[in-house]
């Protein structure tokens, strides 16, 4: 068994080839002087002991060697490692098993909207929830990012039609003679207005952080 870990970002590369290696695989690391991106595979160097680290233009004759050598001897699978795996395949578990591995923690997975737990092993901080998602914390940082962005989008959407609809009742209400409701409809179209250009700030902040140093 050969784990190989190639320019990337992220250290979910890391993770596996640790797994690969306490199972008596070897580990095989792009050199990342070489990588076009050398987040994944230093991140990996630093989580296990590599038996090689090559650059890129070597890689195919090293693993061509490699394939041709006779296997060693395989070591037992961890318990936990059989376990991921098991969680991994589908399989059910309870939150009993789960805790053998893992410490629950107060945060959701952005996948199925189930608990997240902390996987205790040494290694790339990593997160399991009980359905099969797993996630670096890196990973899952992205993730929840994304969220945040999405989340942003959509109450922007949302504020702004409402502005749009009150502004139209208020209008409405003038036609029909209510001034007094015109007037409150107005107030309040104003205010979903100044909601919508907060988070609107926050969204385009998100994209340019200088943006409101600018405006400052």
């Amino acid at each position: 068994m050969i784990g190989l870990v190639l320019s990337g970002l992220l250290s979910d590369g890391a993770a596996g080839l640790q797994a690969i290696k306490r199972c008596g695989g070897m580990a095989v690391v792009q050199d990342p002087a070489d990588a076009v991106a050398a987040e994944m595979p230093q991140r990996a160097l630093e989580a296990t002991v590599a038996d090689l680290c090559v650059p890129a233009a070597r890689l195919g004759d090293v693993l061509s060697d490699l394939a041709r050598e006779a296997p060693g001897a395989a070591l037992p699978i961890a318990p936990d490692i059989r376990l991921e795996v098991e969680i991994a395949a589908g399989e059910r578990i309870g939150a009993r098993a789960l805790a053998g591995i893992a410490d629950p923690a107060a945060l959701t997975c952005p996948s199925c909207g189930g608990v997240l737990s902390e996987v205790k092993e040494i290694g790339p901080m990593r997160f399991r929830c009980q359905v099969g998602h797993a996630y670096t914390a890196d990973a899952l940082v992205q993730q929840k990012e994304g969220q945040v962005d999405e989340a942003l989008r959509v109450a922007l959407r949302i504020i702004e039609e409402r502005a749009e609809l009150v502004q139209r009742m208020a209008v409405d209400g003038r036609r029909n003679g209510r001034p007094a409701v015109a007037e409150m409809y107005e107030l309040r179209a104003a205010e979903y207005r100044e909601y919508a250009d907060m988070i609107r700030r926050v969204v385009l902040e998100s994209f340019d952080p200088t943006i409101g140093r600018r405006e400052a």
